[in-house]
């Protein structure tokens, strides 16, 4: 005879897949007074890039796609505060700000969005997309020859954000599409309180390199994800989507 085999004891394991729990978030410099980091439970999802790189038309798309998906969202960017918009956007049009005069307008825009719309955004949970964030404004600040510990000292307070991707475009696409779109060049985005060139269009170039390099440095330094700003809408969308459902998890 022979023995009969008993049933095995051992179960298969089944998987489960798990929602990574959000990261508590930190912040590029000094938390704020008050603020407990694991109480931001939202995510935090910056768009980076030049005007023309497709920025502002792929983050209503990506706003649509969120919201079907059921999740909340909230929009921030650069000159959007009540408290400094309607003034810092005033004081541009005259083109007499100084650098030092330009970088605070837009640190206080920074601050008042921070303190009013990204924290207690992110601490009921919801996502924020930012249309540009500090990293702008910082290189910004360098390649106009602000002191790097000062303009680093300046944005301590901001949010690490959970993804930054950087749309990149050459210069040479960036005048195209920025022409296209308002047949003229801005005077701040042309660099031309740099003395750069008495020439819109070439200052225009050489700015634009200078914020180029800036990002590739800053994006080696804290781990952005460059995307080719110059395939198709619909590309470059599935791209971004792609890479949110990862960081959404």
């Amino acid at each position: 005879m022979t023995a009969k085999r008993k049933p095995s004891s051992r179960r298969k394991a089944t998987s489960r897949v798990k929602s990574p729990k959000p990261l508590a978030k930190r912040f590029i410099g000094h938390a704020l007074p008050g603020i407990k980091p694991g109480e931001l439970t939202g995510r935090l999802i910056v768009i980076e890039g030049a005007d023309g790189s497709g920025r502002s038309t792929q983050i209503r798309r990506l706003v649509d796609w969120l919201e079907a998906g059921g999740h909340a969202t909230t929009q921030v960017g650069l000159k959007r505060s009540n408290l400094a918009s309607e003034e810092l956007e005033s004081a541009k049009n005259g083109n007499i700000l100084n650098r030092t005069t330009l970088s605070l307008f837009y640190a206080t825009d920074f601050a008042d969005q921070l303190e009013n719309i990204i924290i207690p955004s992110l601490r009921a949970g919801v996502i924020v997309l930012a249309d540009r964030y500090i990293y702008t404004l910082m290189a910004r600040d360098m390649v106009r020859g602000l002191d790097a510990d000062w303009v680093k000292n300046l944005y301590s307070i901001a949010i690490q954000p959970d993804a930054v991707f950087y749309l990149k475009l050459p210069p040479e696409k960036l005048i195209q599409r920025n022409f296209m779109k308002n047949h003229t060049l801005d005077y701040w985005e042309s660099g031309m309180d740099l003395g750069l060139s008495l020439d819109m269009f070439d200052s225009f170039v050489q700015y634009q390199q200078l914020m180029v390099d800036k990002f590739d440095e800053y994006r080696r330094r804290w781990g952005f994800t460059t995307i080719d700003a110059g395939q198709s809408t619909d590309a470059l969308n599935r791209a971004l989507r792609g890479k949110i459902e990862r960081v959404l998890g």
